[in-house]
């Protein structure tokens, strides 16, 4: 937690040190931040300084993220791209060397097994490890009694920490770049130098376990803002104004290795032989050797049969060969924002009910963004996709004008009435011009009871890094409808027109898949798209605070609200694109992927931000604090907060045969979310409990199709996919407990714990916000922490 102070009457400082942990042992969090003020006659300062770092958490030491499918299930999901190598011969099948065999004699292999496999979750982290610095600083100086200048600075560097498992890489899907065991390799078991009858270069399959897919994304913040402002009599009324700039910069630098490099193994992979001159295998052979060494023209043969922890040579524990295979790589991306302003407000004249204030203003707003891939990326020369340089920018000048409109004052049931009215114009180099309004109405029958709606309509433009933020290979995972075990639309006649009878999504691996929700196969591409629109909204609420006098120490607030988004901007993923070209009949959809016309496996798939045809949703929201009496044994403070969602539906499309997908309840779309505080505090001491409930989840059934304890509703018949066995998850509660002290000398010292009862959430292999079966915004255990607070 970062407390940033720009008051402008702060004088003093604040300093926080925070320790946490989880029981487990694991992501302890230390942070420790300073803030301070000044304020003399004629100006003020004040800044933070802050520190921050995290250690990650390894999705290996918890229960719902140990295995792909959990541990209930610790044998489904799990990848056929294995750490031990699987050689794969049209004759032979699939075959997997014997635990502390020779790799070079094929009578050591076996039929690869589901023992074979790898629990890709073993090198993955659950939550990445962070380190963050920042520095704010905010200053004002009075010029005269009418002219003030101000301005503020932030630097800030983020650094994150993601590991993720070693590439499972497949020598026959690179088309050119394919590179099988070559039949002159020294490591091939079916090779001219292994003895057998009918020599042949073979495919294979290796998860590079010796070097997982590791990176740090550091992000670097500055920004920078100065603002005049005055005031000025004009018409017997004081005018107030001010103008000023801001400059944000965001440089991205990605760096991280575990990708291969695709011509070095087509080298590695070819010809080599053992030089009994240096007592090692190097490229090529005795009659044209190559260069042995990681550098330009040289070479390192690669065993990829060779499983990973053996005493076996050829294999990526040699730095030689892993520094020539797998390079480092660095990405670079930056964004910038500058915006000028200028705002003028006041009153115009008097009303019987009280002064009519106005605001008006204008903005000129410049955003711009680059990408930079690695060299390799963007030769296309690694496992990881090719990938161009991208930069993009726009332009946006804004008006706004305001409104308040005393209507109501000191008259039966209306102590006020006043109405609110704006309106913004904006105008974008690259979208177009739009204009949007605002309408709200605050009514007070009485000191005890405030009225209030809203209407606003609101537009918001897809960032630069929606639009120029470039692409990646990731391997998801996603559920294909058309999967005639686990596909919501397995029975449609489009699934039956696109896939063979009997199709099964195929997992990583080449095996069919075990569940839904299951790894590509092949990498998919997930980035920026530059055809993201802005997005349009109305949103409407009404409610009312309730403050009543006859229960000193009770607030009440109440609001309904109602949001309509058209042209959402959402974040595909590839079970998303695939429902809507199979399930809801969206044809733009079916142009996003492509299958393999004999096979139906999926081949390519393209998802990244886009635009869906509405999103609508609605609900209540209700908010109780309740001060009780001071008694002798302390003051009790209540606080209940309650988020109701009534429906939350979107559209891929604005077609009238396109069905409405009903989202509340499924996934992350928590209908009901409440939070009630206990507070007692007394003398020096205090104490605080805190719940926090998570209603209930409904997903497709993964396990136990024809009905069993992970599949209560088997029989349910959804309106636009027929049967489909349904799950429902019961509700999710956390509690948190903080014991305080307050000491004499301005001192806090407090010690809590989040999740105390150590609860686990509830699985979902949906996996809803997360990699795993499990809700990413759950408790990923019971964290202890201690934090001291110090004012001066």
């Amino acid at each position: 937690m970062v407390n940033i102070i720009t008051r402008r009457g702060f004088d003093g400082g604040l300093a926080n040190a925070y320790f946490g942990q989880y029981s487990e042992g694991d992501g302890a969090t230390k942070s420790a931040d300073l803030s301070w003020g000044m304020k003399r006659d004629r100006g003020w300062l004040s800044g933070t300084l802050q520190y921050t770092d995290e250690d990650p958490v390894w999705a290996s030491d918890r229960p719902y993220s140990a295995f792909p499918s959990t541990v209930r299930h610790p044998t489904t999901g799990l990848s056929a791209i294995n750490q031990h190598g699987t050689l794969i011969d049209p004759t032979l099948g699939s075959l997997t060397v014997n635990a502390g065999a020779d790799p070079r004699n094929i009578a050591n292999y076996h039929r690869t097994a589901v023992s074979d496999y790898a629990n890709v979750t073993e090198q993955q982290t659950l939550k990445t490890g962070m380190e963050r610095k920042s520095a704010f600083v905010d200053g004002g100086f009075e010029i005269n009694e009418r002219l003030l200048l101000r301005g503020s600075a932030l630097y800030s560097v983020r650094d994150t920490f993601r590991n993720i498992p070693g590439y499972p890489y497949q020598s026959r899907v690179w088309g050119a770049m394919n590179a099988p065991l070559s039949i002159d390799s020294y490591y091939n078991p079916l090779g001219n130098q292994s003895g057998v009858a009918n020599p042949r270069a073979v495919n294979y399959q290796r998860r590079t376990w010796e070097v997982p897919r590791s990176g740090n994304n550091k992000v670097t913040t500055v920004r920078a803002s100065m603002m005049l402002e005055g005031n000025f009599d004009w018409g017997g009324q004081t005018l107030y104004w001010d103008a000023g700039y801001l400059f944000n910069r965001l440089r991205t630098d990605k760096t991280g290795t575990g990708d291969l490099n695709l011509r070095n193994v087509q080298l590695a992979s070819g010809p080599s032989y053992y030089n009994t001159a240096t007592g090692r295998v190097e490229c090529g052979s005795a009659a044209a050797p190559i260069a042995y060494g990681s550098g330009a023209g040289q070479c390192v043969p690669w065993n990829p049969l060779a499983p990973y922890g053996g005493s076996y040579g050829g294999t990526l524990a040699d730095p030689v060969l892993r520094a020539f295979l797998v390079p480092d790589n660095l990405d670079r991306g930056e964004t910038r924002t500058r915006s000028f302003t200028a705002n003028l407000s006041g009153t115009m004249f008097a009303l019987p009910a009280g002064d009519l204030a106005f605001a008006v203003g204008m903005e000129a707003r410049t955003e711009e963004g680059t990408f930079t891939p690695s060299l390799q990326k963007q030769r296309g020369e690694t496992t990881n996709s090719r990938k161009a340089p991208t930069r993009g920018d726009y332009r946006a000048n804004e008006v706004y004008a305001e409104l308040n409109i005393p209507l109501l004052q000191d008259l039966p049931f209306a102590r006020s009435l006043s109405l609110d009215v704006a309106s913004r114009y904006s105008d974008y180099d690259v979208f177009g011009s739009t204009t949007n309004s605002k309408v709200g109405l605050e009514w007070r029958p009485s000191d005890e009871l405030l009225v209030r709606a809203n209407w606003g309509q609101g537009f918001r433009a897809p960032t630069i890094n929606d639009l120029f933020g470039g692409e990646q290979d990731f391997f998801p995972a996603y559920t294909d409808p058309c999967d005639s075990r686990f596909g919501v639309a397995r029975a449609s006649a489009v699934c039956l027109a696109a896939v063979p009878v009997g199709y099964r999504q195929v997992a990583s691996g080449g095996v069919p898949a075990g569940s839904p929700n299951v790894q590509s196969n092949l990498a998919f591409i997930s980035g920026s798209n530059p055809d993201t629109k802005p997005e349009t909204s109305t949103t409407t609420t009404v409610g009312f605070v309730y403050s009543p006098q006859w229960a000193d120490g009770l607030g009440i607030t109440l609001d309904w609200w109602k949001i309509d988004i058209q042209h959402a901007i959402v974040q595909n993923t590839p079970t998303d694109i695939l429902n809507d070209c199979y399930v809801r009949n969206v044809a733009s959809a079916c142009g996003a992927f492509k299958r393999d016309p004999v096979t139906g496996e999926i081949t390519t798939l393209n998802y990244a931000f886009t635009n869906a045809g509405w999103l609508k949703t609605s609900g209540v929201d209700l908010g109780m604090r309740y001060r009780l009496p001071s008694m002798a044994i302390g003051d009790i403070k209540l606080e209940w907060n309650s988020s109701y969602t009534r429906y939350r539906d979107i559209k891929s499309n604005d077609l009238a045969t396109t069905p409405v997908n009903h989202t509340t309840g499924f996934g992350a779309n928590f209908r009901l979310r409440s939070n009630f505080t206990a507070d007692w505090s007394r003398g020096m001491f205090g104490a605080m409990w805190r719940v926090r409930y998570y209603s209930g989840i409904k997903e497709a059934c993964a396990f136990d199709l024809a009905g069993g304890p992970e599949c209560d509703k088997p029989d349910f018949v959804s309106p636009y996919t027929g049967r489909q066995p349904l799950r429902t998850v019961g509700p999710t509660v956390f509690n948190d407990f903080q014991l305080r002290m307050t000491l004499p000398w301005d001192g806090m010292v407090m010690l809590g714990a989040n999740n105390v009862l150590g609860k686990v959430g509830s699985t979902l292999y949906s996996r809803p916000n997360s990699d795993f079966s499990y809700y990413g915004g759950f408790d990923l255990g019971r964290l202890v922490y201690m934090q001291y607070q110090q004012k001066f």
